[in-house]
Formats: C-alpha cells, sequence, structure tokens
C-alpha cells in the first residue's frame, strides 16, 4: 500500500531536512545581496547628485520664469546617460554661439576687425560673407582649422567619454560632469560647488541666448545683408552707393 508520509522519519532524514532548509535560507540571502549591488548610487560630480526625482536629474538650468522648459519631451524617460548627452551638446553648442557672436559683432563696422584679410578697404558685406573672403585670402586656414577642431573634439572624447569596448550601455563617464573638460587656464572654476553650479548655469544661460542671438543676426543679414550695427542704424556702411557723392 502506498504512503504519502513515512510511518517514522529518521534523525538522518531530518538532518538532511535541516540542511536543505538552511540552503534555501542562505540562497535568498544571497539573491536580495546581488540585487542591491546591481543598483549602485551615482556618487556627486561637482556638487552634484544625481536625482532621479528631480528635473534633468538636478542638473542646473531650470530657472524661472520658465522652469522645467522641455516643449518636445526629450527629457521623458530619458535615462541619466541621455540626458548628460543632451546637456553636454547644449553646452558645446552654447559656447560655439557665444564665439560666434564676438566673431560677427568685431569684425563688422563700426569695429571692422579681421586678422585673416583686410577689410577697410573691401566691401566684402556682412559677416556671412567673410568666409568666402577668408577662404581667397588665406586658403589654408581651414585646414588648420579643422585640425584644430578635431585635437579639440578628442580632448573632450578621451576626458568624458567611456571607451566603447569597456562600457557599450554608456556613452559619458559616471565621473564626467557635462562641461567640464578641465580646460580652465585663468582658474575661474570655484571649489566651492554652490559657486560651481552658479558659474555653470551662468554658461548655460548666456550659451542659450547666444545660440538665439547669432540665428536672428545670421537670418537679419541673410535677408537684407547688411552688417547687424549699419542695420540698426548706430555705424555707417562705408560702401553705400548712395552715399557717394555725384559728380557732374
Amino acid at each position: 500500500q502506498f504512503q504519502l508520509f513515512p510511518k517514522k522519519i529518521t534523525t538522518k532524514q531530518i538532518n538532511k531536512m535541516k540542511l536543505a532548509t538552511i540552503a534555501l535560507l542562505v540562497s535568498g540571502v544571497s539573491a536580495f545581496g546581488t540585487s542591491k549591488k546591481a543598483a549602485p548610487v551615482a556618487a556627486s560630480v561637482n556638487g552634484w547628485t544625481p536625482d532621479a526625482s528631480a528635473f534633468a536629474y538636478g542638473l542646473p538650468g531650470s530657472l524661472d520664469p520658465v522652469p522645467e522648459f522641455d516643449p518636445f519631451n526629450f527629457l521623458e524617460d530619458a535615462s541619466l546617460d541621455k540626458v548628460k548627452q543632451y546637456r553636454e551638446a547644449e553646452l558645446q553648442h552654447g559656447r560655439v554661439a557665444m564665439l560666434a557672436a564676438i566673431g560677427i559683432l568685431v569684425t563688422e563696422e563700426p569695429i571692422e576687425f579681421h586678422p585673416l584679410f583686410e577689410a577697410y578697404n573691401k566691401d566684402i558685406g556682412p559677416a556671412i560673407r567673410h568666409l568666402d573672403e577668408v577662404r581667397a585670402a588665406t586658403p589654408f586656414f581651414f585646414e588648420i582649422l579643422a585640425l584644430i577642431i578635431g585635437a579639440l573634439e578628442f580632448n573632450r572624447a578621451i576626458v568624458g567619454w567611456n571607451n566603447p569596448k569597456e562600457a557599450m550601455d554608456l556613452v559619458l563617464r559616471e565621473e564626467y560632469f557635462p562641461g567640464d573638460i578641465g580646460f580652465d587656464p585663468l582658474g575661474l572654476k570655484p571649489e566651492d560647488p554652490s559657486e560651481f553650479m552658479e558659474l555653470h548655469t551662468k554658461e548655460l544661460q548666456n550659451g542659450r541666448v547666444a545660440m538665439i542671438g547669432v540665428a536672428g543676426m545670421v537670418a537679419q543679414e541673410l535677408v537684407n545683408g547688411k552688417e547687424i550695427f549699419v542695420n540698426l542704424g548706430v555705424a555707417q556702411d562705408r560702401f553705400d552707393p548712395s552715399l557717394l557723392p555725384v559728380q557732374f
């Protein structure tokens, strides 16, 4: 006759059951320990600790009167690495735009200074046409510029980017703060985290204004072909044909 349980359990069987129970408990504890290790807490960088519950993981740049500005929902469900890539791109474009804004205004009336060609005795036009003159007067400039940009981008990749062979899932290093590539020849980077965040926010805001400003200046010069200050009426166009004296 079949019996589900034996009538008498021996001491040996009891010991085996105890060992099996202990093994199950140990494996359960090990499983919990492994899951905690798989989700490490991100370290603080320049006083910033990523916060998944905050806008853009707590990165500076969300200011009044339009806080948490993200009309196209780029940050919705974005990972920390993706948000850092967005901020890196925004900062780099802002820096280029700030340089471009200065370059446009300095090379036009009334300053009209250009280190690569003579501008005072030629009617070259607004800044958007200056690259044509650069190619004609200094043809090797663009090759040198490409080498300089390549060197700067290579250095930025070494400082902030992960090796694709070592970390396929993360583009930027965990300890890298977007935009902080270590270039600080004047020693302006503050040691205090709050002061660093304030300076970082100022750079970010000026970059945003510069991107919008450069886009507006380029659009205006494409529309009427006039230099910025000439169009505003605060500088004179020395090559305007209507200003030439009429001779009979």
